[in-house]
């Protein structure tokens, strides 16, 4: 038993320092140990090398963790120095070769030490599942979710994908793994991206894209996934792939990826027709040739000819002639590619801008500076053109004194200095005719310029170019709805029921609450109409000889759940929670009652409220007048038009009688609105003829009460508008009284 339990913590001890070095493994990171960011230069890391590598070494720091903090960053700097190893850290969090099966290879390590254990001839179990042979071949592929999130997807505007989605012990995946080796080796060599997903290890991936048996393979193209349904052999594949392209392409993958710069077109030598081209343009008919054709169309401006021409050689000789000599902007984002933001003093890029009509664009001041951006021979210049009457503020920014330049043409010299617009110019005091003058004066300019870039004197901000080629809204949604019905043509008739379970599971979902809704309503509907108007209410509208208003079919849905209103009181100490820090959008609404009439108000006032409780956001109050009166004439001093607020020196300054007033609080912008009662006018202008009545009499017996012999009145007839009034506090057409900040309720 001891042997066992000392066996059994040894075990534990091992595990513990696995544990232990994986967690210190996952907490390294090597930018954040030379303190650059992930987009760092190699020169920046360089830099934060040597800087850390003086400070740290151990001959010069003494710290007790220097040496281990100095080997932190030798490894740090090994791992950033590299591009591959720093590409694999950056997509898979590890800089290892291996970083796809780590997991699998401890597994396959665990196996192959019981199996030299027990002695298994390996003649004898002989599976070709997680070989090395078989990991070779997709390793270099292998997807992380990040990784297709961040690079597959946007590179797929460029070109197209090919993903295969596999698993441990999958004999289907084993049989169709030459077809798959075969079709990788040719359709990469011309431009077609490859991927594999191991469902085991990148589960989340693989449920992004929809793949739920093994094997699967996909193809990705403008960020839209396809899958293939066919038989897994070449043909097929290679039919897949290209069908993922848009018909208006040729075969050819370059013209998918450089479709927004430049039309693709192709000349068959071997048919009828095509020899007075090859003869026009003098092209070798044994040798695969390609031409370039930028503004002069009978002229090509670049030639390539080579025999078994590669992808590489094609995209570099695309890349260098996919602009114009003198393009036209027609968007911000050819703006950003032809007139790149200034980088340091060495990376100067300067844009000669000729603003034009776009009547004269085939006339003398086009050609004339077509002709000059021809004999241009410096990298650091750009010509380019642009409409000056489609793009108004663009060239208004740069022409300042537009009198001048009255449907007339004219060049600036700029410079970008910030993402932001900022640009340094110079623009040609004289309209741009074309004329040899011109020319001269233009390139003088560009002379000075090389030697002194302050010749840009001129500073501004341009706005954006407006996209002149962006389709109207109305296409825009036409296409977004033909991709839609694609894609649920796609699902419907290709993609498995398990597939189809979000999009049944969430239809059936949406009828069975409308079903509901429906049911719900009708029966609500019939117990409305046979409470609307209970005999009780009925009685008390008659003893208050007015009708009060019944909760009909139309407000019906106004009415709560709960039988009752919960209105609480306004003292000191719910005084901050239920006013001064009342959440915005809310409000308090507060009755002002006396002692002698709060059973009675408070019974109106609820049957009043009742129909407005439904709303989160009313609050529901009541304010004793014998304790706070201060606390109200303080607050009625600031309400128009509201009754006069005598001082303490009046006589009749306790005989003021405010039961009944409403106050709608909002603490959080400091207002409130006042109701008053339908006969608060007339009993002030009685109480203001009692002026010879004793005023001890009014201090001791009368406070809060009617006076000066007006008699009993209703009280509950005080509040017989309240509903009315709360109507208009929900539509927001009250008067609204601001005061400076809420008192203290003493």
């Amino acid at each position: 038993m001891e042997v066992k339990k000392l066996s059994i913590s040894w075990q534990f001890l091992i595990v513990l320092v696995l544990v232990l070095q994986i967690l210190s493994a996952l907490d390294f990171d090597p930018y954040r140990v030379l303190g650059v960011s992930r987009t760092a230069s190699q020169a920046d890391i360089k830099k934060a090398y040597k800087k850390l590598a003086r400070e740290w070494h151990p001959d010069k720091n003494k710290d007790p963790g220097a040496e281990d903090k100095f080997i932190q960053i030798s490894k740090a700097y090994e791992i950033l120095s590299n591009e591959e190893k720093r590409s694999n850290y950056d997509h898979y969090g590890d800089a290892g070769e291996n970083q796809g099966y780590q997991k699998q290879q401890q597994r396959e390590y665990r196996f192959r030490h019981f199996h030299e254990n027990f002695y298994f001839d390996e003649s004898f179990f002989h599976f070709p599942f997680n070989s090395e042979r078989r990991d070779s071949i997709d390793e270099k592929y292998l997807l992380h979710f990040s990784h297709y999130v961040n690079e597959v997807v946007p590179d797929s505007f460029k070109k197209p994908y090919l993903i295969k989605i596999t698993s441990d012990w999958c004999f289907s995946c084993i049989h169709i793994e030459p077809v798959w080796k075969e079709v990788v080796q040719e359709l990469e060599g011309l431009g077609v991206g490859i991927g594999v997903v191991h469902a085991g290890y990148e589960r989340r991936l693989a449920h992004h894209l929809g793949a739920h048996s093994t094997p699967s393979i996909l193809g990705i193209i403008n960020g839209k996934i396809s899958f293939f349904h066919n038989a897994v052999v070449r043909e097929n594949l290679r039919q897949f792939v290209e069908s993922l392209l848009p018909g208006n392409l040729v075969e050819k993958l370059t013209a998918f990826a450089y479709k927004d710069y430049l039309s693709f077109g192709y000349v068959h030598v071997g048919l009828r027709g095509a020899e007075e081209i090859t003869r026009q343009y003098n092209v070798n008919v044994y040798t695969p040739t390609i031409l370039v054709f930028k503004e002069h169309i009978n002229k090509p401006a670049d030639v390539i000819q080579a025999r078994g021409m590669k992808k590489q050689v094609i995209d570099d000789f695309i890349t260098q002639n996919k602009y114009l000599l003198a393009a036209r902007l027609t968007s911000q984002k050819l703006f950003h590619e032809l007139c790149p933001v200034k980088r340091s003093h060495r990376q100067r890029k300067y844009c000669v801008v000729l603003l034009t009509p776009e009547a004269t664009k085939l006339g003398k001041p086009f050609e004339a500076f077509l002709s000059f951006a021809l004999a241009n021979t410096q990298d650091t210049v750009r010509f380019v053109h642009i409409y000056s009457n489609r793009q108004q503020e663009f060239a208004t920014t740069l022409l300042p004194d537009s009198d001048t330049f009255p449907g007339r043409s004219a060049v600036s010299i700029l410079e970008r200095r910030t993402t932001g617009g900022r640009v340094v110019y110079k623009t040609l005091e004289a309209p741009w005719t074309g004329s040899e003058s011109d020319k001269f004066t233009l390139l003088g300019y560009l002379d000075q310029l090389r030697r002194d870039p302050a010749l840009l004197s001129s500073e501004a901000v341009l706005p954006d170019l407006t996209d002149e080629l962006a389709p109207i809204f109305l296409l825009r949604w036409l296409y977004s709805a033909s991709d839609y019905v694609s894609d649920c043509w796609d699902s419907i008739f290709h993609n498995n029921w398990r597939e189809m379970m979000p999009l049944l599971s969430l239809v059936f979902s949406a009828l069975f609450i409308l079903f509901g809704t429906v049911i719900v309503q009708a029966f609500s509907d019939s117990n409305d109409e046979r409470e609307s108007n209970p005999p009780d209410k009925e009685e008390v509208h008659e003893k208050a000889g007015k009708t009060e208003p019944s909760f009909t079919k139309e407000n019906s849905s106004k009415i709560p759940k709960k039988g009752f209103v919960e209105v609480t009181e306004l003292t000191d100490v719910t005084y901050t929670s239920n006013l001064v820090r009342l959440r915005p959008g809310h409000m308090n609404v507060v009755l002002i009652l006396s002692d002698p009439t709060k059973t009675s108000l408070l019974q109106k006032f609820a049957l009043e409220v009742y129909t407005f409780t439904g709303s989160s956001c009313l609050h529901f109050s009541f304010l004793s007048l014998d304790k706070h009166r201060e606390w109200l004439e303080y607050l009625l001093e600031f309400a128009q038009d509201a009754a006069p607020i005598p001082n303490q020196y009046d006589k009749h300054f306790m005989e003021r009688d405010y039961t009944g007033y409403v106050l709608a609080l909002n603490g959080h912008k400091k207002y409130f609105c006042l109701f008053k009662p339908q006969k608060a006018v007339e009993e002030e202008e009685a109480m203001g003829s009692c002026g010879a009545l004793d005023s001890s009499l009014h201090l001791g017996e009368s406070r809060g009460k009617p006076s000066c012999g007006l008699g009993p009145r209703p009280v509950k007839g005080k509040l017989s508008k309240l509903s009315l009034w709360m109507e208009r506090l929900l539509e927001g057409s009250l008067q609204r009284f601001y005061i400076p900040s809420w008192p203290e309720l003493d």
